[in-house]
């Protein structure tokens, strides 16, 4: 179960900081990735902004994981799931489909939690 829960946060952190590098690279196609496509002629600097907080995100959690170990990283995850529950309604209220809300960002949170969850077993 160690070798299960260590992977499964280096994967989540790694893919939240993919996200970020995306949203720094292709803001607009991450956009609609995320489910609410940004206007064309609007909205750089919030993607910007997402973009640097999902990289950080991902680079603290490995940085965690790395130097602290698990138990500060399952507090970290537990913590961190509040954001794509945030997304989820986000998403909703910004005209996105519940598909993309529940299929993608709450369908995450509970990821992130299982991740949390078997890292307060380690």
């Amino acid at each position: 179960m160690t070798a299960t829960a260590y992977t499964l946060a280096v994967l989540l952190n790694l893919f939240i900081l993919f996200i970020g590098a995306r949203f720094l690279l292709q803001p607009r196609p991450a956009a609609a990735g995320y489910g609410v496509p940004a206007k064309p002629d609007g909205d750089a600097a919030y993607l910007a902004i997402k973009g640097l907080r999902d990289a950080t995100f991902g680079v603290l959690g490995l940085a965690l994981l790395l130097f602290v170990g698990a138990r500060a990283e399952a507090w970290y995850m537990l913590v961190v799931a509040l954001t794509p529950l945030g997304d989820t309604l986000i998403v909703l209220r910004h005209g996105g489909t519940r598909a993309v809300a529940f299929g993608i960002h709450f369908a995450t949170a509970v990821v992130v939690l299982i991740s949390a969850a078997l890292l307060f077993l380690v």
